[in-house]
């Protein structure tokens, strides 16, 4: 029995790893580029067209920012023009001179609403975008957005998505989930959970959003997430009196997306036949030699009287 459930502790194991997380990106005056991960079997799953000849932009979409003393978290997506590929999730632990993804891109997920209510519990709204925006689920961290763990709000396949949501405590939060016409008794649910944000139970489901729910939180007057149109990036900026400086910056246009192409090459030419001279070939009416010389035709054998 231990040697059975050790071996699928290893399988268990090995089926949770995960690509190697992309390099560190430092920040020295000019916007950072965010790795763009854009596969054949992205392009065909999600219907886009792109090609060698003219391959699909991809763009960082940057939407969550939280400042815990030295330390940043941003939140976000990777997108085409017609299709979302992959959240994001970046950490500095200097102030924003160097950034690290801390929880690997979930595939087809938007990540948007941010909250920490301390120096170590928050969360990070998100939904996977296809056709319409479904399964909606948050991101949990306990150790200040370090490592995250994902957490659905829904027990099964759902559309929607997180309109708002807000945590009184470590434990206790209240979300929005706007269902898209999709259920029985109402487009709007209003969800609790008691279990920081590991479960969710339903509390009211209506036609439209409850006027008296309050969910917002008030924003920070010392940071923001601003984008920058003479620069095209995201610039994570401090406050230093009256203007803004920025301590970091992401390019808006990360990259491309585009299949490989395949390099075509002449097939090899067949090797050259070499027989040993004089040698005689079994079963052959004739024999060669190298060097050009004609074929002797065998000598006729004699009749025995």
């Amino acid at each position: 029995m231990r040697q059975l459930v050790s071996f699928l502790l290893v399988v268990f194991s090995l089926a949770a790893q995960t690509d190697p997380a992309p390099p560190p990106l430092v920040y020295e005056g000019k916007p950072m580029q965010v790795p763009v991960t854009c596969t054949e079997d992205d392009i065909q799953a999600l219907g886009m067209s792109c090609s060698a000849e003219s391959p699909c932009p991809v763009y960082l979409e940057l939407s969550g920012l939280e400042v815990l003393a030295g330390r940043m978290i941003l939140a976000g997506n990777l997108h085409t023009e017609s299709a979302t590929l992959s959240s994001i999730v970046l950490i500095s632990e200097d102030s924003g001179k160097t950034w690290l993804e801390s929880h690997p891109r979930i595939r087809q997920a938007a990540l948007d609403q941010m909250q920490f209510f301390d120096l170590a519990n928050g969360w990070i709204a998100g939904q996977l975008i296809a056709s319409l925006p479904r399964d909606p689920f948050f991101l949990v961290t306990l150790d200040g957005g370090r490592t995250w763990r994902q957490r659905p709000v829904f027990g099964d396949p759902h559309l929607g998505s997180i309109e708002k949501f807000h945590f009184t405590s470590a434990a206790e939060g209240r979300v929005l989930v706007d269902r898209a016409q999709s259920g029985e008794g109402g487009r709007y649910a209003l969800l609790e959970s008691k279990t920081g944000g590991d479960s969710w139970g339903i509390l009211q489901i209506t036609t439209q959003a409850p006027a008296n729910l309050r969910l917002e939180r008030a924003s920070s007057t010392a940071w923001r997430l601003h984008a920058n149109e003479g620069t095209k990036a995201y610039h994570v900026e401090r406050r230093e009196g009256q203007r803004w400086s920025a301590v970091s910056a992401f390019r808006v246009l990360a990259g491309t997306c585009a299949p490989a192409e395949l390099l075509l090459t002449e097939p090899p030419e067949p090797p050259e036949p070499s027989v040993a001279a004089g040698a005689a070939v079994s079963g052959a009416v004739e024999v060669f030699q190298i060097g050009g010389a004609k074929p002797k035709k065998p000598e006729p054998r004699k009749k025995k009287r």
